[in-house]
């Protein structure tokens, strides 16, 4: 089984790295940190791969965090059996923590975790701390999670049963002698892997327990107790606390750490797979453990300087910036006056006494200042300094940015940080600034970045606020504020959407029987549309466009309440849509480049006033929103001739009293559905109102929901929209390829949809009939007259072509817009404005518009029949 597991990873291994085989070894993979073909492995234990650049690269990762598929399965693979009852527990121990069972045969046997609400059950390793008190630790094979009864899961990896406070864990028949140095860790694990190395060691089992009880088992033994807790914020505060409480119980103390290199926290455990097992590793663990228990910033830095012999250099300590320099000259004498006079301590020695006394501190700022990593847009070429700004005693946080010409000048940074922190000084020089910023961010981490809230088709994830979801799986954001989606780290830089996302134990699935109550068949197309907006960019990519839509009716219709409440399923509260009227071409290009794969409302653009000096919003911007295409372009500063043109990712959403009036073009776009008052009553009323008060929290789990389903919603489209395209197609009264596959494309969301939710059959099959209904009205819309065109042809009609039409060809329509505004006042006939008749008049169908031109005229006005006259030219109804 071991040989298939190994096997398996050294599959992948060559092919997702690109290594060759040499011997025993695997050699020249692609490191994905550097770039250079440095990877190597051994081919018989490829438990771990490093990058041969140790000093300007050390990447290195274990195989079970990046095949973790390979290493799984331990109960199915590994079963125990009567012969073999360890099996499941020894495979786990062997195979992922690199322990050799017969080594620590009788130090644990296999247990079985199961709970009422646990979605597995899973073999366990059993460590005995007390048996015959019934008090034991188990690691789980495979962890479980496990929900409460509010809804809410927990991740759990380990059980513990009894009180096993004061007490810890130790290998069995381990002795602790005089003269022995006792390592005190948190796991059990842990304790194992350092006895391999020779260690003795036990397993306080977690953070905060102080083993009183166990130690007073080897009180009055000279024994020297190394803290070495994990290297987290509780492990280290912790082990200061209990090296107080251990020394005053007559202990001498000291500390170890793991040295901790990126996000991924490393044990003991990982120390032994990955071979830092060296008696100079554990040298630089305990000098790590002394830096930690130091108890001034000097005593720090001779520490540090007794390691690196640098002579200036920053140290932090207290949650403060020191300054520490030693001068070589004043060190010298220093040293030569301590030899002659043996002023010094043996255990520390000479140095290190000449070192106390030629150094100097002082404080360069009053906090500490930690450079995250660095974020850039490519787009736009602008960059940034991520920061986490700890103000001293730990008192608070603060993040921020720093841009490449804050962190090149001492004055520039200070401003900055005193902006990014309120009252962090730095008072440092420049030199001591360079120190910082070549040190710091020697080997930064580079996270991707997107300037929208929503899906990134480059990433195939998608990057909400807190939460990131990629291939079905639900990323939160870490501590530094960024998302580790399996290589990729990324973030969004837009802070204008604040999207309050739930939890699955918050969430209502009632809502859906309320919104039908309240709004029918037509509020299940548009939660249908707004499902459907979570997969726009797949949907443009498969099929080059995806549909608007247009919810209008009478005021008082519910039409708002109905948006709103659509809002708060993506997780946006109080919000209905902007008003295109009332912002600027700009401001309309940056609201549109905000979202991908949500909706974009437009609301009230369109109110039927007649003002004639107002601007009105041109719908015919929106056409390349249609196919996914920028709307509006941008200079880049940076000296070039670059432009910043970024696509529109959402979908257009519309909603008004009054139709959209556009061209035909844009009105085939569109899905309309109109809102009226008729099927008001108590009951609706009352169901709209419960939707009005519902929490975002409560229902905004369907984003999560909804985007995890990504794989099985797009198959499902792909398989029915081109089938319900065809079927209108097949209709005589649908004309229209483009009406066909706007409506097709929703009819086929409304299938993913409903499978998400279970929706009842019979609402499927009404959803489904009401858009057949909309696609043809949308046909028949298309045919007719705009209303002001329709209203302007009664208007002729009523008068009469004897007065209004001066071609001689029987064909044809002439008329002089200013002669018919004449008549029609002299008839007491309403005329639209002429302003909104040139706008419409050319999208005439019952008398099709042909041209503007010069009409010898057959009426006489003014200077009589033959006179030319511009005229706009109208063939009669079937002579288009």
């Amino acid at each position: 089984m071991r040989d298939d597991i190994r096997d398996e990873v050294v599959r992948n291994l060559i092919s997702d790295y690109k290594f060759k085989q040499v011997r025993d070894w695997l050699r020249g993979g692609v490191c994905p940190s550097c770039g250079r073909k440095e990877l190597f492995t051994s081919a018989g234990e490829p438990w771990v791969i490093k990058c041969g650049r140790e000093n300007r690269c050390g990447w290195s990762a274990h195989v079970k965090d990046l095949y973790p598929d390979a290493f799984g399965k331990f109960n199915e693979r590994y079963p125990a059996t009567t012969q073999a009852p360890n099996a499941t527990a020894d495979a786990y121990l062997s195979f992922l923590r690199g322990l050799d069972p017969l080594k620590i045969k009788g130090w644990y046997r296999q247990g079985l975790f199961k709970h009422p609400r646990g979605n597995r059950a899973t073999a366990t390793v059993v460590f005995d701390i007390d048996r015959t008190a019934g008090i034991l630790m188990e690691r789980f094979v495979e962890s479980v999670i496990v929900a409460d009864a509010d809804g809410n899961t927990e991740d759990r990896k380990a059980n513990f049963e009894g009180t096993y406070k004061g007490l810890w864990w130790q290998p069995p028949g381990m002795t602790v002698e005089d003269g022995d140095e006792l390592w005190i860790v948190e796991g059990c694990i842990d304790a194992i892997s350092l006895h391999m190395h020779g260690i003795k060691a036990v397993a306080a089992l977690s953070c905060a327990n102080y083993p009183d009880k166990a130690l007073e088992a080897i009180k009055g033994k000279k024994v020297v107790l190394v803290w070495a807790l994990d290297n987290d914020a509780a492990g280290k505060r912790y082990m200061r606390k209990h090296v107080e409480i251990a020394k005053e119980d007559g202990f001498e103390c000291r500390a170890a750490l793991v040295p901790q290199k990126g996000r991924k926290k490393s044990d003991w455990n990982d120390v032994h797979l990955a071979k830092k097992t060296a008696e100079a590793d554990f040298d630089f663990y305990r000098h790590l453990g002394d830096l930690l228990l130091a108890g001034s910033a000097a005593e720090k830095g001779v520490l540090i300087w007794e390691r690196t012999k640098a002579n200036g250099f920053a140290v932090e300590h207290g949650h403060q910036t020191y300054w520490f320099f030693l001068a070589p000259d004043v060190f010298a004498k220093n040293l030569e006056l301590i030899e002659q006079t043996g002023e010094y301590d043996e255990k520390t020695g000479p140095e290190h006494a000449a070192a106390v006394k030629a150094a100097s501190v002082s404080k360069i700022a009053d906090c500490v200042i930690k450079f995250l990593y660095f974020q850039k847009n490519k787009l736009t070429d602008e960059s940034w300094y991520y920061t986490r700004i700890e103000y001293q005693h730990g008192s608070r946080v603060e993040k921020g940015t720093f841009t490449g010409a804050q962190v090149a000048a001492a004055s520039e940074f200070k401003k900055r940080l005193l902006s990014v922190a309120p009252g962090a000084l730095y008072s440092g020089t420049s030199g001591q600034l360079n120190w910082l910023v070549s040190n710091y961010m020697n080997d930064i981490k580079t996270v991707e970045t997107v300037d929208f809230v929503g899906y990134s088709p480059d990433h195939k994830a998608y990057v909400f606020n807190k939460v990131a979801v990629a291939n079905g799986k639900v990323y939160p954001i870490n501590e530094e504020d960024f998302f580790e989606i399996d290589r990729t780290s990324i973030k969004t830089l837009n802070s204008s959407i604040n999207l309050s996302i739930g939890t699955s134990g918050d969430y209502r699935p009632e809502w859906l029987d309320t919104l039908y109550q309240a709004f029918g068949t037509k509020g299940l197309i548009a939660t249908a549309f707004f499902f459907g907006s979570l997969f726009a960019e797949q949907v443009r990519g498969l099929q080059e466009s995806y549909p608007f839509l247009e919810i209008v009716g009478e005021a008082g219709s519910g039409k708002s309440t109905l948006i709103e409440f659509l809002w708060k399923l993506v997780g946006r509260s109080d919000y209905e849509g902007f008003d295109p009227n009332k912002s600027t071409l700009a401001a309309r290009a940056r609201i549109f480049s905000q979202v991908s794969n949500l909706p974009v409302c437009l609301i009230e653009s369109d109110r039927g006033d007649d003002k004639l000096h107002a601007k009105q919003f041109d719908w015919d911007e929106l056409k390349t929103a249609y196919n996914g295409r920028p709307s509006r372009a941008r200079g880049v500063k940076n000296g070039g001739n670059e432009t910043y043109e970024p696509p529109f990712r959402g979908s257009i959403l519309i909603s008004q009293n009054a139709a959209v009036n556009a061209s035909e073009a844009i009105m085939q776009r569109i899905i309309h559905l109109y809102f009226d008052t008729k099927g008001h009553t108590p009951a609706t009323k009352k169901a709209a109102d419960t939707l009005a008060a519902m929490e975002v929290t409560s229902v905004s789990w369907f984003l999560i929901k909804a985007v995890m389903a990504e794989k099985a919603v797009l198959e499902t489209f792909k398989r029915n929209s081109a089938k319900y395209e065809a079927e209108m197609l097949s209709r005589p009264e649908i004309r229209t390829n483009r009406i066909a596959k706007t409506h097709g494309q929703l009819m086929a969301l409304v299938d993913g949809f409903a499978d998400l939710v279970a929706m009842p059959p019979a609402w499927r099959k009404e959803t489904m009939a009401a858009l057949f209904a909309a696609a043809v009205e949308r046909q028949r819309a298309i045919m007719a007259d705009h209303e002001i065109v329709a209203g302007f042809w009664e208007m002729y009609d009523y008068i009469g072509a004897d007065q209004l039409n001066h071609s001689r060809d029987p064909n044809l329509i002439a008329v002089n817009l200013n002669h018919v505004q004449q008549v029609a006042a002299m008839n007491k006939q309403n005329l639209a404005d002429l302003g909104d008749l040139k706008k419409h008049l050319k999208t005439s169908t019952s008398r099709p518009f042909k041209d503007i031109r010069a009409v010898c005229s057959a009426i006489d006005i003014r200077e009589g029949i033959g006179h030319t006259v511009k005229c706009w030219v109208f063939a009669k109804g079937a002579q288009a």
